[in-house]
């Protein structure tokens, strides 16, 4: 049997890009457009070419570029890996924990719509609320550190807006010039309470969102879900 020639994104793209448009026309964003015209010419004869040659044999070739968007897999597969090495370079000799901010069902509609604004309120409120949990520790007492990722869809692709963050069990007292780690008791894991974090999450992201001129929904839970549990 021969090989088979993997499919590209792109011919999918070009395939099947009118049926979709026609279909979900109501629900795609400009930037989802945008982000399949670019991935449909991603490394084929329609995307810009550079001249590539061998100065020994001085043969020269045109070879398509990527189209470098952030969402495509196929050309940028190379640099999640090369962000993923540069996050395990900063690694710390401590403990690590996963905070997940998670939005209930009854906001997602409002966040569809205004995103810009909204996904960078979820940023800076669960940022906030690490940063101020860290400050009041009284084994940290200190500033935080942390990576933060904004996810917005499950891996069912259901929209569903959330924040992990990464963040060693320490601080630095920048005043003191002091490094504090948190021990935890046993065998038991522990940074911050969850329920705490939900409770001040769901407080900044209330009052951002207000500022922000937009209105809540008229039914919202009064309870919100933050998990954090130890992953190293």
């Amino acid at each position: 049997m021969g090989e088979c020639e993997m499919t590209r994104l792109s011919s999918i793209i070009k395939t099947f890009e009118a049926d979709f448009l026609a279909k979900y026309q109501q629900q795609v964003l400009p930037s989802h457009k945008k982000a399949l015209s670019r991935m449909a010419i991603c490394r084929t004869a329609e995307s810009p070419k550079m001249l590539a040659g061998c100065p020994a044999c001085e043969h020269q070739s045109l070879v398509p570029h990527s189209c470098g968007h952030r969402n495509c897999p196929h050309c940028q597969a190379h640099e999640g890996q090369r962000w993923l090495t540069r996050q395990l370079s900063k690694e710390l000799p401590v403990g690590y924990f996963l905070i997940t901010f998670t939005l209930p069902a009854q906001f997602r509609s409002l966040v569809w719509r205004n995103q810009r604004t909204l996904y960078s309120c979820m940023m800076r409120c669960a940022w906030e609320t690490v940063r101020d949990f860290t400050q009041n520790d009284k084994q940290l007492k200190g500033a935080a550190g942390a990576t933060l990722v904004l996810h917005t869809h499950t891996r069912a692709l259901d929209y569903h807006p959330h924040v992990h963050l990464l963040m060693p069990a320490a601080a630095v007292d920048t005043s003191r010039r002091l490094w504090r780690e948190k021990r935890s008791r046993g065998k038991r894991h522990y940074l911050f309470s969850h329920r705490a974090l939900a409770k001040v999450f769901r407080a900044k992201m209330l009052e951002a969102i207000t500022e922000a001129g937009l209105l809540l929904p008229k039914q919202h839970p009064t309870t919100w879900i933050v998990d954090c549990k130890a992953v190293g």
